[in-house]
């Protein structure tokens, strides 16, 4: 009997049902979480660098972490949403090759997810200023994880299952591309997992491939093989990403962030957050803390 285990689990951030107004309107929005947008009234729109997609009533939409997009309200905009962190077993995101916006057809049961999620979810929407003075002292994100630990294990299943349900909608072959790659070997599956464990650490080449016993040559085109990158773009996209994790979930300086992704100093680590991000850390910060905050209830 052939046995499939998940790889792919979901930690709630926030959930909501809202009313946006023209002020909801942002550009180069890039979100360490993934957020899944229900609309119910008015319409909007939302950008990425593949195509322009319209938010309109009885429609489901759903932004992968990590995807570049322009968010815009021209009048009036009602939707639930759900913003949430991935975590998945081999570090691959279940997106990773998607990374553009997707929209489906809602059905009632959608529906009913959301307000389920909410019933037993209460007071988990966005409800802080969007005065930067006082974001700024109140990072919010921290509070998520400590609200997800206080569910009751039911709470916390049904909560999962739902997110499940929910991204399952976007998984139609019809448009989701899902690259399947030949089974990846065990030592660079291990060295995936050393890496993601390890990102403050030496993660040199040199280092990597010694440690499993690999020439050097060998193991980078082997790890290019499997996972599309070489060791160093992939180590740094991984490092950044953390870093972006680490802006939303905690007070950490960016000197402490630098520090804490393995990168030697403040300078370098800007740099390279630029280079996958397009902006600096400050530009990045300010953003994530200001995307939903513009709607009344």
């Amino acid at each position: 009997m052939i046995k499939r285990a998940l790889q792919h689990t979901f930690s709630l951030l926030n959930v909501d049902h809202v009313r946006l107004t023209s002020r909801w309107n942002y550009r180069n929005i890039i979100s360490p979480y993934y957020r899944i947008y229900y609309i119910d009234g008015g319409a909007g729109e939302i950008t990425d660098t593949h195509a322009a997609l319209k938010l309109e009533p009885g429609f489901l939409y759903i932004i992968p972490s990590f995807t570049l997009c322009n968010l815009s309200c021209s009048h009036s905009l009602s939707q639930y949403f759900v913003q949430f962190f991935e975590e998945s077993s081999d570090g691959l995101s279940l997106f990773a090759n998607n990374r553009t916006i997707l929209k489906v057809e809602a059905t009632p049961l959608d529906v009913m997810l959301f307000n389920r999620l909410l019933e037993i979810n209460p007071g988990r929407g966005i409800n802080r200023s969007d005065n930067p003075r006082i974001y700024e002292k109140d990072i919010f994100y921290k509070e998520y994880q400590d609200l997800n630990n206080q569910q009751s294990t039911g709470a916390y299943m049904e909560t999962q299952g739902i997110l499940l349900q929910l991204v399952s909608r976007f998984l139609n072959p019809n448009f989701y591309q899902h690259h399947e790659k030949n089974v990846i070997p065990v030592k660079i599956m291990e060295t995936l997992s050393y890496i993601l464990v390890n990102l403050h650490q030496d993660l040199s080449v040199i280092h990597l491939a010694s440690r499993i016993n690999q020439n050097i040559d060998y193991f980078s085109r082997q790890f290019k093989l499997y996972t599309g990158a070489r060791p160093v773009n992939y180590i740094n996209e991984k490092r950044i990403e953390r870093a972006q994790h680490l802006m939303a979930t905690s007070r950490m300086t960016y000197s402490e962030i630098s520090v804490q992704t393995g990168f030697d100093n403040l300078s370098y680590f800007s740099k390279t957050f630029k280079k996958f991000t397009g902006m600096s850390p400050r530009e990045y910060k300010k953003q994530i803390y200001t995307v939903g905050f513009n709607h009344i209830n």
